[in-house]
């Protein structure tokens, strides 16, 4: 079986653009939460958001090029960019067949079609733009990246509501076991704090209401928990084969061991009861790469910070870890960067690679009353934590009860 590695990672968050400065905010619990600035969201029941602030997408796109792209197409060729310099790979004419692009985003270029939809009704159809189609299809962040570096190896696009980003990474991961690659840009990317959005997912009561305490509204697993929090970016790793990777002289991070997903198949929202579809979709990624659960040593977890998703979860990593549950360090990145949708997968891979990297474990801000239905886990509450860690996971859930579990080990020679 062929052995992945990651060896490039590219972050643009609400807490930082960058994966230098996301891992050191990171790290010191810094909060992206504020109240929202892209629209006037006074009529809205909640008003705050984890917004990216500082991004100029002139830095890595001409003028030109950009006014063709959504934003979260934006963010996704940003986080290329890093990723790709970070890995130092070279695309050329004897590999570009052999280097591909899996790339997702839950929702699509939402602010361009509410744009649009303005246009068409104040002006006309005549006046929308020709870019408009182009500019809101999910799969168009994949093919900016692998035009721009003319990859011509897989080229595709997932889209699976919160769980889009591990199902990329993960797919890709399949993509290069099975020969059809030998390197893969892959991740997640999302834009979508637009008045239509954040009314939506308010209709459905799942947003925190906490409006004046917005740096303190993420908070999973804590007893006064109200909601998630929307937050938006991108996070992209660059996967290779080992041996391709060695060849070339790629620093490593960390070595991708294992991948499963899983279906509720139970509702539209909510999480099957005892989080049975994450203990799945955990157990498949332990099996497939051969980890024992008492192997793992950190958790990078959904935890959302809503009611029910964050106890089932809980459940979930008591089921499948049992005795061994109680050893875990359990944390979850959207405490400070909100919930990223799409992109959340791949952003918080990217934590969980540096934490794996660094053997440092980032915390769960906010985390001051703990839920008692959220079990007796340790959640790493508001300090980050120095501590070995050979073998982390990750886990992202989507609506629909879609479930995907990444799983990083330390590289050995």
């Amino acid at each position: 079986m062929r052995r992945i590695v990651v060896t490039g990672l590219g972050a643009v968050t609400p807490i930082g653009i960058g994966t230098e400065v996301y891992w050191k905010h990171l790290t010191e619990g810094v909060s992206g939460v504020a109240p929202i600035t892209r629209f006037d969201a006074a009529q809205h029941d909640c008003r705050i958001a984890a917004e990216v602030k500082g991004f100029d997408a002139l830095q890595w796109l001409e003028k030109k090029e950009s006014r063709k792209m959504d934003i979260f197409i934006h963010y996704a060729v940003a986080a290329a960019q890093m990723a790709v310099d970070d890995a130092g790979l070279k695309v050329t004419d004897e590999n570009r067949e052999r280097v591909g692009v899996l790339v997702g985003t839950g929702m699509g270029g939402i602010p361009a079609l509410e744009e649009s939809h303005k246009t068409l009704l104040q002006r006309g159809p005549g006046r929308i733009s020709a870019f408009f189609i182009p500019s809101i299809i999910t799969s168009l962040a994949a093919g900016h990246i692998s035009m721009r570096w003319g990859m011509k190896g897989p080229n595709s696009c997932v889209s699976t509501a919160c769980a889009t980003g591990n199902h990329a990474i993960g797919d890709a991961f399949r993509m290069i076991q099975r020969g059809d690659a030998d390197a893969m840009v892959a991740g997640g990317t999302e834009a979508v704090i637009t008045p239509l959005t954040i009314g939506g997912f308010c209709a459905i009561k799942a947003l925190s209401t906490r409006n004046d305490e917005p740096t303190r509204a993420s908070r999973p697993w804590d007893k006064g928990r109200d909601g998630f929090v929307m937050g938006e970016g991108a996070g992209i790793l660059i996967l290779e084969e080992l041996e391709y990777a060695r060849r070339r002289g790629a620093r490593i991070y960390a070595e991708v061991a294992g991948y499963g997903l899983s279906a509720d198949a139970y509702h539209i929202t909510q999480p099957a009861p005892e989080g049975e579809g994450a203990y799945r979709s955990m157990r498949m990624a332990l099996q497939d790469g051969g980890t024992r659960p008492e192997e793992v040593d950190y958790v990078n977890a959904h935890g959302t910070s809503t009611p029910v998703g964050d106890a089932m979860e809980s459940m979930a990593i008591a089921h499948i870890f049992g005795e061994h549950a109680r050893k875990l360090a359990v944390s979850s990145n959207k405490s400070m960067i909100g919930h990223l949708l799409g992109a959340a997968g791949g952003v918080e891979s990217v934590a969980t690679v540096l934490t794996v990297y660094h053997d440092l474990i980032p915390p769960t801000i906010n985390h001051d009353e703990p839920d008692p239905e959220c079990g007796a886990l340790d959640y790493v509450p508001n300090t980050a934590r120095a501590a070995r860690v050979e073998v982390a996971i990750t886990n992202s859930f989507g609506f629909g009860g879609t479930n995907a579990t990444l799983i990083f080990r330390k590289h050995r020679a």
